[in-house]
């Protein structure tokens, strides 16, 4: 179980990274286009992906997932709302990956094994919620991949 969380240890910092040199593409004058009303931008991508970390380190460490989705939700728009600019994304980004990569740590063989109750009829295994931070913040920097192709930038990034 050592060599699956170095993995899922390795793999939420190299996610983060590629997020971040991705973002980095994205013009100043972009960060804030979304390709319809209701699409969110590079930058709200940013600040989501940023939060987001920081939630599944929670759940990691808590060895439980949000039992209240409305207040989780909340607190996470809230949160992303409150992240305005590049260098606060970013800081918050790496922050939130280190506290992944510590409570990935905390982990036993025992946990790493369990299944987490979501409170809503549904339960997911450990090992799911281990990989989630790699998952989510790849998918994000597929998002931004395709931003970017909008307004015209068919380079390669990744």
């Amino acid at each position: 179980m050592r060599e699956l969380i170095a993995l899922c240890q390795t793999t939420a910092v190299d996610s983060m990274e590629q997020f971040l040199v991705v973002l980095s593409f994205v013009p100043e004058d972009k960060l804030t286009w979304a390709p319809s009303p209701t699409a969110k931008n590079a930058l709200q991508i940013a600040a989501h992906t940023a939060v987001t970390a920081g939630n599944f380190a929670k759940m990691i460490r808590d060895r439980q997932l949000p039992q209240d989705v409305v207040a989780h939700l909340d607190r996470t728009n809230k949160a992303e709302a409150a992240l305005t600019t590049l260098p606060d994304i970013e800081a918050e980004f790496r922050r939130n990956t280190a506290e992944v990569v510590e409570a990935l740590g905390t982990l036993t063989d025992e946990e790493v094994a369990m299944r987490l109750d979501s409170g809503q009829g549904w339960s997911a295994p450990m090992t799911f919620l281990m990989n989630l931070p790699t998952l989510h913040a790849t998918g994000h920097t597929y998002q931004l991949d395709y931003l970017q192709t909008c307004w015209g930038d068919l380079d390669v990034h990744f």
